[in-house]
């Protein structure tokens, strides 16, 4: 009987790493430190040391393990290959294969974003769902789109990329991506600051209690809950930006629910009364019930999605 699994959530700085019961409950989780010197060569090795090591202590045995689910930053194709993920230092990688050489045990990987999206479809704030979108609003903006309980991975592993969806003619600057009016330049934490001071450069002068030269995507929410009249402006465009992205994938994929989570999610419900506003304005009149919730599982989510692709 195969008990338990592992959810594997590689990031640039640490390797998130959990062990579950195959009902989806949390038995123990760590972090090792992400060592990308020297091509990353050193990633999986490690990934599969500290594997190995926790089985060793639980004192579980290769039969009580149904596998392990990897998160990867980056495009991974069904059969767990990258192409290139620059900041792990990876050129093409066959990470499943490799990974289950070192182990032992059946692998299956996912891009990040995408195995965030299944942990809260699975266990966190969408459980009881079985088609959802998630939306990151971090440093960027990331998605994982879910269909009938399956990751939505597209023909080259970048599904769900809904940061570099086109929402404005009118930006200036070009997104890390190469193209000018991503989503992500105006509505990620940095984004939002970027749209007030492009905002202010537009307007001229405007009258506000946000210090204009250190504000931060909190400072403007916080703004904006006290009633400041500029920060409320914002707000409304950064919504008009986001509602308009989510009402459009929702004409492609009619999902049951959006998940809103990253640092800019602790804004808390208000940042989803600005959003479904501009959502219910712009989408088909069929998809205007999908639900809008705050992302539960903050930073485990990785590794809660992970461990479900070794389930499915």
């Amino acid at each position: 009987m195969k008990d338990y699994c592992f959810g594997i959530d590689v990031g640039g700085t640490t390797v998130k790493l959990g062990l579950f019961q195959t009902d989806g409950k949390l038995v123990d989780k760590w972090e090792i430190v992400s060592r990308t010197e020297n091509g990353g060569q050193a990633i999986l090795p490690d990934v599969a040391e500290s594997v190995l090591l926790k089985m060793e202590n639980m004192k579980l045995s290769m039969d009580d393990i149904a596998g392990i689910g990897i998160g990867v930053p980056g495009p991974i194709s069904a059969d767990g290959v990258v192409p290139h993920t620059a900041n792990l230092g990876w050129g093409y990688k066959e990470v499943t294969r490799e990974l289950s050489e070192l182990t032992g045990l059946p692998c299956r990987g996912g891009n990040d974003a995408n195995v965030a999206a299944l942990g809260e479809m699975w266990k966190g704030a969408a459980s009881g769902h079985r088609s959802g979108v998630m939306v990151t609003l971090g440093t960027g903006v990331g998605g994982g789109i879910i269909i009938d309980g399956k990751i939505l991975t597209g023909a080259n592993g970048a599904g769900g990329e809904i940061g570099h969806i086109h929402v404005d003619d009118d930006v200036t600057w070009t997104c890390g991506c190469g193209n000018q009016g991503c989503l992500e330049q105006v509505a990620s934490a940095n984004g939002m600051v970027r749209l007030a001071k492009w905002m202010i450069e537009t307007e001229g002068e405007v009258r506000t209690s946000l210090d204009t030269d250190t504000m931060s995507a909190k400072d403007i929410w916080d703004a904006v809950k006290e009633g400041d009249e500029f920060a409320i402006r914002v707000a409304e465009r950064f919504g008009k930006y986001l509602g308009l992205a989510l009402a459009n994938i929702a004409g492609t994929v009619d999902p049951e629910v959006f998940i809103i989570g990253g640092g800019v999610s602790k804004a808390g419900p208000v940042l989803l009364d600005y959003i479904q506003k501009y959502y219910v304005k712009y989408v088909f009149r069929g998809c205007r019930s999908a639900r809008f919730v705050l992302a539960t599982l903050g930073n485990d989510a990785g590794i809660y999605g992970a461990a479900k692709l070794v389930l499915e």
